[in-house]
């Protein structure tokens, strides 16, 4: 496996000045990527959850990824079985750009039953580690690995976790980095919604749409406005949101033709929505 080294000014990266602040052991100097690192940054969500989790918990993850990768969003996660895994694999379905962040070292994907998942992850996005070759890994780097996961996102989605669940690490690594946490409900007779309850007993944003954490990233009043309007039309709204500017960018993001693209940026500018400068597109 081919492997780069690279410092956290990369643009995709940047954001992770925000790991270990308070505890300069574990800030992130830099890492270890096989892949392609998504330039300019797009919008990003990570989405984490049990290994061992429910098949609602698998539909969920799953669902959740694709639409989010629709609407031109990079998902992250850590390509652990069970929550981690259908993250990445809806995403991909779906056409996206996903990155997994490996407890291991580069050069060693975990669990390895995974190696197939990782190469489909590797045609478009990337995959990072702050472990060079040669480290011997350790059971907690995965959860040291937990705070790159959520500092890499704008948001975090937990699907599923017990109250014992490492998935704590990333929801605690979250809340101190100050990202926007939502979790799905659960069943309140189930053990694996018993973490996820106390989460939102705790005060994190409940999630039953992919419209809650789209609204996080722009004006609730913005995203009623897309109501009605075809599906190409919301994915070119979101992909703007992203960063994307050009339609060319637009396009490539969204694996749509000029065409589609052009129509769907035209019934954004009629509605107020969007609007072009010079080539630019902007909301």
């Amino acid at each position: 496996m081919n492997y780069s080294k690279t410092s956290i000014n990369h643009p995709f990266l940047e954001v992770l000045v925000c790991c270990g602040e308070s505890e300069q052991k574990q800030a992130v100097k830099g890492l270890y990527y096989c892949g392609q690192l998504p330039n300019p940054r797009p919008r990003v969500v990570a989405i984490v959850g049990a290994r061992h989790c429910t098949k609602y918990g698998e539909e969920i993850a799953y669902q959740a990824a694709y639409e989010l990768a629709k609407r031109g969003v990079v998902v992250v996660s850590g390509l652990a079985y069970g929550i981690d895994s259908c993250a990445h694999r809806g995403c991909l379905d779906a056409g996206g750009i996903t990155v997994a962040v490996l407890g291991t070292p580069i050069d060693k994907i975990y669990p390895r039953c995974n190696l197939g998942l990782a190469e489909r992850i590797l045609e478009r996005g990337a995959i990072i580690s702050e472990y060079p070759p040669e480290h011997e890994t350790r059971a907690y780097d995965f959860q040291i690995r937990n705070r790159i996961v959520s500092g890499l996102a704008d948001a975090v989605l937990i699907v599923e976790a017990s109250k014992n669940s490492g998935t704590y690490g990333t929801y605690e690594s979250a809340l101190k980095q100050g990202k926007d946490v939502f979790v799905v409900p659960g069943d309140l007779t189930k053990p694996m919604s018993s973490g996820t309850n106390d989460m939102l007993r705790q005060g994190a944003h409940p999630y039953l749409e992919v419209g809650d954490i789209m609204l996080s990233f722009g004006s609730r009043a913005a995203y009623g406005q897309l109501n009605g309007l075809p599906r190409e039309a919301m994915n070119a709204y979101a992909a703007i949101q992203s960063g994307y500017e050009t339609a060319e960018e637009i396009m490539a993001a969204l694996k749509l033709d000029a065409h589609s693209v052009m129509t769907a940026l035209t019934l954004l500018e009629l509605r107020g929505l969007a609007k072009n400068c010079s080539g630019k597109w902007s909301l």
